[in-house]
């Protein structure tokens, strides 16, 4: 990574891993996280909403919903191919555009399914599940392609503030299409659910076209890779998972993320079994956590702004602490509340994984440039898909897991006991894989520590 921050043309004629000084402004840093807004509207739709009326409205085995958003989460798999994909065209928007096209007309699709299934089951479904492959892809595309651009464009000290901002827009887009979508759909009908989900999903598109127009221009100019330079997408990654930093930051996602997203399905019960907790108040208690997470997010946005120049300003540091603050509220929930109340530690849980995750997502941002910056897609595609496989095998390991403890002993208490510390096991292992990834090698630079480029510059 080029220490004067200023465009370089490498040997190969491709643009180095540099950002302009000042990069992408705030200005342009907020409109790229309507995109996120867009994409999060879309998905939560597919993930609740149209969850809830297979389950209510038609009847249909929870299996069914989870079958689909397990579909969803397979095909981020394709992540690096749409990286490499974005790589090579040398342009990042077309391929947002397109992946937002994806999603947009998977999430109408699905809910045309969804409504066709209450006369058709076997029709229906096969819609849903096809258009729920396509909102997988098309999520993986956008959301690929979008990280790379803020990668490319926003200066290092803003990273974790970026990072922030574009993660809260989203949570942003699910927070006000839920509670509006349902507004609409009430009578329930399935016309009404075509109607209101069409009518999301244009919107969604139509906002993301408009926020991204002209902002990559303000870049400079990447040209498209020669034809005769061209590696075959295996060849490039091979070579990103031949880098010893870019294969441990893949396995410290994967393994952060599998216990970030453990207690998605299990926290809640966990309340209602060993506290008494009645559904209300544990929705409440889910929605404390969720205020805890945006806390973290913004302490660790304000920190690495105010303290710019200092080991505070370190994302690397705050990957740590997020995660062993993580383990430490986990095993403190395994213990059942003979250590600590209940809301404090939840709230605290959301507070530390606010904190791992802004930085994680900061940390990904500055590593994905390290090395050939035609590379930097693959590399975010790489994480990405760790991060989607991971987010969805953690939810369901986790509460099968409860299930096979509970086999063997009789207090159901001990079987969510028993998963909150393997949770913070889990954790523990990737504050080790991350204080792995301090060296990292600038080309032609000789060795440069991780803190440093993560924020403190």
């Amino acid at each position: 990574m080029p220490i004067s921050g200023k465009p370089e043309i490498g040997r190969e004629g491709g643009r180095s891993d540099a950002v302009p000084e000042d990069g992408l402004g705030w200005p342009q840093i907020v409109r790229l996280g309507l995109v996120q807004t867009a994409l999060g509207s879309v998905v939560v739709l597919m993930t609740a909403t149209l969850n809830r009326v297979m389950v209510v409205e038609l009847a249909l085995p929870a299996l069914v919903p989870g079958f689909l958003v397990a579909l969803h989460y397979a095909a981020q798999v394709l992540r690096p191919r749409w990286g490499y994909g974005s790589d090579r065209s040398g342009m990042r928007t077309p391929w947002i555009v397109g992946g937002m096209a994806a999603l947009c007309l998977g999430g109408f699709g699905a809910a045309c399914g969804t409504a066709l299934a209450a006369t058709d089951l076997a029709l229906g479904l096969a819609l849903a599940a096809l258009s729920f492959l396509c909102v997988g892809i098309g999520a993986g595309a956008a959301g690929t392609s979008l990280l790379v651009l803020l990668s490319g464009g926003v200066a290092p000290a803003r990273r974790g503030a970026a990072a922030t901002i574009v993660w809260v827009m989203m949570i942003l887009g699910f927070a006000l299409t839920a509670p509006l979508a349902g507004h609409f759909l009430d009578p329930f009908s399935g016309l009404r659910l075509v109607a209101v989900s069409g009518s999301v999903s244009a919107i969604a598109f139509t906002v993301a076209v408009l926020a991204l127009a002209g902002v990559e221009r303000r870049l400079p100019v990447r040209a498209p890779e020669p034809e005769a330079a061209k590696k075959p997408f295996f060849t490039v990654l091979g070579h990103v998972l031949a880098d010893p930093v870019a294969r441990t930051f893949t396995i410290f996602v994967f393994v952060s993320m599998l216990a970030y997203s453990a207690q998605e399905l299990i926290l809640e019960p966990y309340a209602g079994l060993t506290f008494a907790m009645s559904p209300g108040a544990t929705t409440k208690l889910a929605g404390l956590q969720h205020g805890g997470v945006l806390a973290g997010m913004l302490l660790v946005a304000g920190v690495t702004l105010v303290a710019r120049g200092t080991p505070l300003a370190s994302l690397r540091l705050w990957i740590a602490l997020g995660c062993a603050g993580s383990a430490a509220a986990l095993f403190a929930l395994a213990a059942g509340g003979d250590l600590l109340p209940l809301r404090p530690v939840v709230f605290a849980l959301g507070v530390a994984n606010g904190a791992y995750a802004v930085a994680a997502i900061g940390s990904m941002m500055a590593l994905a440039g390290r090395g050939d910056a035609r590379e930097r897609g693959t590399r975010m595609g790489v994480w990405g898909a760790a991060q989607g496989i991971a987010f969805g095998a953690g939810g369901f390991l986790g509460a099968a897991a409860v299930d096979a403890v509970r086999l063997i002993t009789a207090e159901p208490i001990q079987a969510y006991a028993a998963v909150f510390a393997a949770e913070g096991i889990l954790f523990l292992v990737a504050v080790v894989l991350a204080l792995r990834l301090e060296p990292v090698r600038a080309p032609g630079r000789g060795s440069v520590p991780l803190s440093p480029i993560l924020g403190a510059r």
